[in-house]
């Protein structure tokens, strides 16, 4: 996601990057040819468990993997976007990948000389990286929407796992559920369950007609699967299993969910490999960072240490995921009350009405920022101004440093202030916190 250059894989892509299509490919044309030239590593794959979905399918995989690991399965995993270096999207048999390593994948991708577009040059490396190193599954998920994504050319995978579906990516996707619905079941295919998590009525309507045309059995949500949480713990029920399991350590009413779709998955898959006790390690040692993460080291914490604040991460970025956000503070709040600050910079991309909305509410202070690394950050005081129709205290600040020692100098109880609005954000707040451990 955030395009520095300084660490190495970012600097051989940018060597490589006149060669790179820098738009949009809604099609498979180039990466199938791309791959058949390199001979066909996305035919040579293990078993895969594919997973799209506008909010929550990045949690899902960390589950999944967690849960995969427990089991003392190796678990290859391919994620986007990376926060800090390209290397985060990629990890070969549960260990991240190395530079030279990745290079080298990349290096001959690009000796194809065909014109890929960034992603699918990733994608491809990947591929070849992952055919060539045994493992006993591949967590791959979907870049963008499913149809048309560049993780799409895999034949079938050992299960399809969509995740909730909500507006976002509308100029690219579509401006309708029902449009982004169908994108996102484009990763259904005949012979492969789909495990679906819960949905609004209209996507899963569009999934179930996907579905019904391709032969697909799935497993939804409420029908043939359930997952809540109860007295603190999540609970998850099958047709035929029923897990009385630990809360995640992921921060986050939504977690819960996400969790349970990753148990679904796994048991979708083959429920034999799996005990409730490697499930429930998975459950409780999953990372993911940048959601709903507590930051204690670095120079923004130590701003917030001195003051006596609280700094959290969330790379909430749309509706769906701000309303999530807002839950799991209120839910917060509840427990330990404290003044609320937000840190955001956004996009000209996101809708940042529908993003503010959910957040809103009488006190709590708004400090917008540029987001770094992008050509499409929306000015920070055009932010604030709409932050201050919402009912926000609303200011401005030239970076994301000065606006964490501003949070820090307002008057009153030592606050919890939260980073938001962004991925690119996120990654920055990580990258001055020491990177990701």
């Amino acid at each position: 996601m955030i395009a520095s250059g300084r660490d190495p894989v970012s600097l051989r892509l940018a060597e490589i990057g006149h060669e790179f299509d820098h738009g949009m490919a809604l099609k498979l044309d180039r990466i199938e040819a791309a791959l058949n030239a390199l001979g066909d590593p996305h035919l040579r794959l293990p078993p895969v468990l594919h997973v799209a979905g506008t909010n929550g399918k990045g949690s899902t995989c960390a589950f999944l993997r967690a849960m995969t690991e427990a089991a003392g399965r190796r678990a290859h995993v391919f994620i986007s976007p990376h926060l800090i270096t390209p290397n985060e999207r990629v990890r070969l048999a549960g260990t991240l990948v190395h530079d030279d390593q990745f290079i080298d994948a990349i290096d001959r991708v690009a000796a194809l000389g065909m014109t890929l577009p960034y992603f699918e040059v990733l994608t491809a490396a990947a591929f070849l990286m992952f055919a060539e190193t045994p493992a006993d599954v591949l967590v791959l998920e979907v870049g963008l929407g499913g149809t048309f994504d560049a993780t799409n050319v895999i034949p079938a995978p050992a299960v399809a796992t969509i995740a909730p579906i909500a507006l976002d990516h509308m100029a690219i996707l579509g401006n309708t559920v029902e449009k982004i619905a169908g994108e996102k079941a484009g990763i259904l295919k005949r012979g492969a369950p789909g495990v679906i998590a819960r949905q609004p009525e209209a996507a899963m309507e569009v999934i179930e007609a996907r579905a019904a045309l391709l032969g697909v059995t799935l497993s939804r949500c409420g029908v043939e699967w359930d997952g809540w949480r109860a007295n603190g713990r999540l609970c998850v029920q099958t047709q035929d299993r029923f897990l009385d399991l630990p809360a995640p350590n992921l921060e986050g009413l939504h977690q819960f969910d996400n969790a349970a779709l990753a148990v679904a998955t796994l048991l979708a898959w083959d429920a034999a490999r799996f005990e409730d006790d490697a499930i429930a390690h998975g459950v409780t040692h999953a990372w993911w960072p940048g959601r709903m993460q507590r930051l204690t080291q670095g120079a923004l914490a130590e701003i917030a240490h001195a003051r006596g604040a609280e700094l959290w991460l969330d790379g909430a970025h749309n509706p769906h995921g701000a309303a999530a956000l807002a839950k799991t503070l209120a839910e917060r709040d509840a427990r330990a009350p404290r003044p609320l600050v937000l840190i955001c910079g956004m996009l000209t991309t996101k809708d940042v009405d529908g993003v503010l909305a959910p957040l809103a509410r009488n006190g709590v202070h708004f400090i917008s920022v540029p987001v770094p690394y992008s050509t499409a950050a929306r000015d920070p005081q055009k932010l604030a101004d709409m932050a201050h129709k919402h009912g926000f205290v609303a200011t401005h600040a030239p970076s994301l440093l000065d606006a964490m020692k501003n949070a820090a100098a307002l008057p009153g109880e030592p606050p919890r202030i939260v980073i938001c609005g962004s991925l690119y954000l996120v990654g920055d707040a990580l990258a001055l916190s020491g990177g990701i451990s």
